[in-house]
């Protein structure tokens, strides 16, 4: 079966990670000594400039583009490559010196939806920075379909069917050109693991109301 060339070639992920570092690091002013202290502020102003110039970086790998997506959508912008394959990327920034954060990347249903077409990925684009100055230097860049991540740097938040989170975006593990076969194969024993404690935790949780429903009830109105 035919793969991405961007992510199964020889070098184009690389490439693109570098373009895309030396960009950022190239940009002056897109930030203010108001907004470089806010991870939020930093986040968005850099998924900005991203969306804008990413068609840019790609050059001659990409066919259609689009950033015009709703808040809510599965990512921040989107391409088909010269093959026809579809990738949507998701675009997270992490400040390196802060300790400890789990962000969100997409729900487990909705992935396992999105990949029974072979030709789709879901991509994370990552990129790690530290301040210095004014200035969100950027140290690494990662971008990655979301099977690349190793399972051991990925956990799942109790959110509606369940949300593939990173652990600690302070550890990343990278498997190159990992089988999307073997990473949803992983999925699926994770959450069969995963929903019959959840089944606990809702019976401990109704029977914890069910005591608080007593309580109330002899109490005077």
């Amino acid at each position: 079966m035919k793969k991405s060339q961007i992510f199964y070639g020889n070098t184009n992920r690389e490439q693109i990670e570098q373009r895309l570092k030396k960009f950022l690091n190239e940009q002056k002013d897109f930030l203010s000594a108001r907004t470089i202290n806010s991870p939020r502020a930093v986040g968005d102003a850099t998924e900005n400039i991203i969306a804008e110039n990413f068609k840019a970086i790609l050059g001659d790998l990409v066919g259609e583009y689009s950033s015009s997506f709703a808040r809510r959508a599965m990512a921040d912008l989107a391409f088909t490559d010269k093959d026809g394959f579809y990738y949507v990327v998701d675009v997270k920034t992490h400040r390196l010196d802060t300790k400890f954060n789990m962000p969100n990347l997409t729900s487990v249903e909705r992935l396992s939806r999105f990949y029974e077409e072979d030709k789709n990925y879901f991509c994370l684009l990552k990129v790690d920075y530290k301040i210095s100055g004014t200035r969100a230097e950027v140290v690494k860049v990662t971008f990655a379909p979301i099977e690349f991540f190793d399972w051991d740097c990925l956990t799942i938040g109790a959110l509606g069917w369940g949300q593939i989170q990173i652990a600690n975006a302070n550890v990343v593990k990278i498997a190159p050109k990992n089988s999307r076969k073997k990473w949803m194969l992983e999925l699926c024993d994770i959450m069969l693991e995963f929903y019959p404690k959840e089944i606990i935790k809702i019976g401990e949780r109704v029977e914890y109301f069910k005591k608080i429903r007593k309580f109330w009830e002899k109490k005077q109105d």
